[in-house]
């Protein structure tokens, strides 16, 4: 099919999440979503601490996008006093470049396994004290947490929130408005449970973010997020369950892939366009 045009009304609620093209600097990527009729922007703290906030904030406000989430918090998982109190001095940081940035999120990605630990339970003792400090800052700052649980793959060193009830056990700690979760397809897209958690998550989605689960997996695990209809998820499943839920904010594309990182950029975002309306706007799965 064609890619769709600037202006094309299924276009209203997609986001680049700007780890999908990871050439791209801000102002790259903010010129690209206008180039394209993309609305929306997930933004990541690096290339935003690179030109600062302000500018960023700037770029994104005079192309008339949205900042659908800022990337990301977390890693709050170590033991050791200095390096807990560090995680969370960057962690508020993170919270006052969303609020700089005007966010819609901050997506908090939060830790595996300490460097020679095995001891899980413990890490995710830490991680929840960790958002507990965090939410009343985040709230003070009109931003909302939002927890993403990861498959469990990336338990031991990326994130020890495996599944979206785990997820989902910690922000109903918090009110709605201060912690939320994220739905990645790539992340829940396996778990039976995934649709009964998603109907609990009612007023608590604060993110959905697509990207196809693709086998055989790289060498590199990270690096194994594909393109919508390039592997093996049900997008219009999911993303009616999450608007049956109530979310009806941004549906983000984010993609770590070493071929979708190397290609153009401008066709990538093209691509993801075509892709979004073909395979997780339909009401059936195309192909």
């Amino acid at each position: 099919m064609p890619t769709p045009s600037p202006g094309d009304p299924r276009l209203v609620r997609l986001s680049l999440n700007q780890k999908t093209t990871d050439r791209w600097s801000v102002a790259e990527a903010v010129a690209g979503c206008v180039r394209a009729g993309l609305p929306a922007i997930g933004l990541w703290r690096e290339p935003v601490q690179a030109i600062g906030v302000p500018a960023a904030a700037r770029l994104v406000a005079d192309a008339g996008l949205r900042v659908s989430s800022l990337c990301r918090g977390g890693f709050l998982t170590a033991a050791e006093p200095a390096a807990r109190r560090r995680a969370l001095d960057d962690n508020r940081r993170a919270v006052d470049e969303a609020a700089g940035l005007g966010a819609a999120c901050l997506v908090m990605v939060v830790g595996g396994l300490p460097e020679g630990s095995r001891d899980l339970a413990g890490a995710r003792d830490r991680m929840a004290e960790g958002i507990a400090e965090l939410a009343p800052y985040a709230a003070e700052c009109g931003v909302r947490l939002a927890l993403e649980p990861m498959h469990p793959i990336f338990c031991a060193d990326r994130g020890v929130l495996s599944t979206l009830g785990q997820a989902l056990d910690l922000a109903e700690r918090f009110p709605a408005e201060q912690v939320g979760v994220v739905v990645d397809t790539f992340h829940v897209w396996w778990d039976p449970d995934v649709h009964a958690q998603i109907r609990r998550a009612r007023g608590r989605i604060a993110s959905f973010q697509v990207c196809d689960w693709i086998t055989p997996l790289p060498p590199d695990a990270l690096l194994s997020r594909g393109m919508m209809g390039d592997g093996h998820v049900d997008f219009p499943l999911l993303r009616r369950a999450v608007e049956a839920a109530g979310y009806d904010g941004d549906v983000e594309v984010e993609i770590f892939n070493a071929d979708v990182w190397a290609a153009d950029p401008d066709a990538v975002v093209a691509t993801l366009a075509r892709r979004y309306v073909t395979h997780v706007l339909p009401d059936r799965p195309a192909g």
